[in-house]
């Protein structure tokens, strides 16, 4: 905007300066000729004056030179009295003796041409540049007789032109003054509102919004001030509107459950949110602008991307593939991308991971299959030896006896595969809930071991306790109980004849720890994640033979996360299992509740 105030600015001031110039060199002209003019029309009269005073004189006599001087006093001029034939006669300013003839002078050959008299030129006589004027001097009978001659010093009028100059260029001068000081304060005016405005717009153009410029007065910048202020203001709304909704869909991009991926219409993905990392498990920041085929490596999903490439129509398939020497199994749904002219700009890809759902869905089957093959066994052999001994085996006692001893038995393992069941399913329902109360933890163990010694003792299994430091803690001594009682009679089930079965309290600050150590037949490390799944049995003829349900770990695991401890299991094969199990002491007020 300097530039811009300068050129205004310079524009109007080299304007007025030249029209300025221009009219002082014409009033100065115009007055130097005024007066100049008006000198000399004060000569011709004095000079005619003088002219006809004279034509009364005899311009022979002694007295002309006496008249000369007279009216050179009076008119304060210098007068020269010159006779027809070029003669001087008389002159105020010398002896009119030591002058020569005059009848060559300019304004005298003038005069005899019958022009006006004038002539201005330098005087040898005085030394200095005078102003003449001559007209003739006219006798009785109208004959010219001589010539009188006035003139004044030129430096009178060269006086009066600087003073007039001088009175111009002081004028002038000043008035130019004025006019750039005016010009400039007009241009201010004018440029500085163009200047905010300019420097709004650049901050809008760089992004900033809240600039705002000053809306000055009701003239055209004042209009254009406001305009830009409005702009201003609209283009921050959009903007903030423009940024909300931004935020909010990247928020719901990165946060969705589900794995998002577009890709444009050459191939190269130009967005994976965070849930593609979580699927994938890699860096797939890496993987923007980069072709779908040269990072993504399962075949499966390629083939989908693929067929929407040729198609142009919605795919939804079922896949699966390994992740991390993991299988997981997901939902995609694939669509294209079409431009309002419907040509294929690009393919969204949803993938929902559906693992755990199959996962539930697998664990139903195998509840179904195993609840329906535990509960054939002891029906079936009910139904067989009840048709045994309707079809006359009940006639004979030992064999009455000993039918009716294995329906007791198998029908009491039914009814605590029921009983398991409900437990189990009265465990897992949301509205159940602890009978809070302090727990010596420690007495529930001996309790336990008062319980199943007898049980072990019929294998010859050693079952002790060790407690070190304070076991009480805040929980339900029953569900207590009968976490101990499944570990216990567990680890009698898996432990071969004169084994030993240790239980380890250690009461430590803000917990209390149990550890349930037997030197059992122990776990593969690849069965330990699944020990606390209904019906999951490590060795199936040994806890079918012993009576057992298979959904003891299964309970034990329940319990202990609704007392909000952990459980952990270290094993191995032909050595023994541990069961390490940590109950905080005080329970939360929320958890408790």
């Amino acid at each position: 905007m300097l530039r811009l105030r300068f050129r205004l600015v310079l524009a109007v001031v080299s304007i007025t300066l030249i029209v300025m110039a221009t009219l002082s060199f014409i009033i100065g002209q115009l007055y130097e000729d005024f007066y100049l003019n008006s000198l000399t029309e004060r000569l011709k009269k004095e000079a005619d004056l003088t002219a006809y005073m004279l034509a009364k004189e005899d311009l022979a006599s002694d007295e002309v030179q006496q008249l000369a001087i007279d009216f050179s006093e009076e008119l304060q001029a210098r007068v020269t009295i010159i006779l027809a034939d070029g003669t001087v006669v008389g002159e105020s300013e010398t002896d009119p003796a030591l002058m020569g003839r005059h009848d060559l002078r300019p304004e005298i050959q003038a005069v005899l041409e019958g022009q006006e008299g004038q002539s201005i030129r330098f005087s040898e006589t005085v030394k200095e540049e005078l102003l003449y004027y001559a007209v003739p001097i006219v006798g009785e009978a109208n004959e010219e007789i001589g010539f009188v001659r006035l003139g004044l010093p030129t430096t009178t009028l060269a006086e009066m032109n600087q003073t007039i100059w001088g009175i111009l260029a002081i004028s002038f001068s000043v008035a130019f003054i004025i006019i750039v000081a005016v010009t400039y304060r007009v241009a201010n005016q004018m440029i500085s509102p163009i200047e905010s405005a300019t420097a709004v717009a650049n901050e809008l153009a760089e992004g900033n919004y809240k600039a705002r410029t000053s809306e000055g007065r009701k003239d055209e910048v004042g209009q254009l001030t406001r305009s830009i202020n409005v702009l201003a203001h609209n283009l921050e709304q959009m903007t903030t509107r423009y940024q909300t909704q931004q935020e909010r869909l990247e928020t719901l991009i990165e946060n969705m459950g589900s794995g998002l991926i577009l890709i444009n219409v050459r191939g190269d993905i130009t967005l994976m949110n965070r849930t593609c990392r979580d699927i994938f498990h890699e860096n797939t920041d890496l993987w923007i602008n980069q072709l779908y085929h040269d990072v993504i490596k399962h075949k499966e999903l390629n083939k989908i991307v693929q067929a929407i490439f040729i198609t142009e129509k919605r795919q939804r398939k079922q896949i699966h593939f390994v992740v991390q020497q993991e299988i997981r199994h997901f939902d995609i749904y694939a669509a294209p991308i079409m431009s309002r002219n419907d040509r294929l700009t690009g393919i969204a890809l949803v993938l929902h991971d559906i693992t755990e759902l199959k996962k539930l869905e697998q664990v139903r089957k195998d509840f179904v299959a195993n609840v329906s093959h535990e509960l054939k066994t002891p029906v079936t052999s009910i139904k067989g030896f009840s048709e045994t001994l309707l079809d006359g085996a009940m006639e004979t006692a030992p064999l009455r006896e000993k039918f009716l001893n294995i329906i007791y038995k198998e029908s009491e393992r039914l009814q605590g595969l029921i009983h398991d069941l409900l437990e189990l399913s009265r465990i897992e329902q949301q509205y159940f809930e602890l009978n809070w109360q302090p727990t010596n933890v420690e007495r529930v163990i001996e309790d336990v071991i008062v319980i199943l010694k007898e049980k072990a003792e019929e294998k010859g299994i050693s079952l002790s306790l060790h407690a070190n430091g304070e076991s009480r803690i805040e929980g339900d001594p029953e569900r207590m109980k009968q976490i101990v009682i499944n570990l216990v009679n567990n680890a009698i089930t898996y432990t071969p004849d004169g084994g030993k079965i240790d239980l380890f309290l250690q009461g430590k600050e803000n917990e209390v720890e149990l550890l349930v150590q037997d030197t059992g037949v122990g776990i593969s490390e690849k069965e330990i994640p699944r020990i606390f799944e209904r019906f999951y049995r490590v060795d199936r003829a040994r806890s079918r033979n012993s009576g057992g349900t298979g959904l003891g770990l299964a309970i034990v695991k329940h319990l202990v996360e609704a007392h909000h401890g952990s459980i952990h299991v270290t094993s191995e094969p032909g050595e023994g299992t541990c069961f390490s199990l940590t109950f905080p002491r005080k329970q939360e007020e929320e958890q408790s509740g």
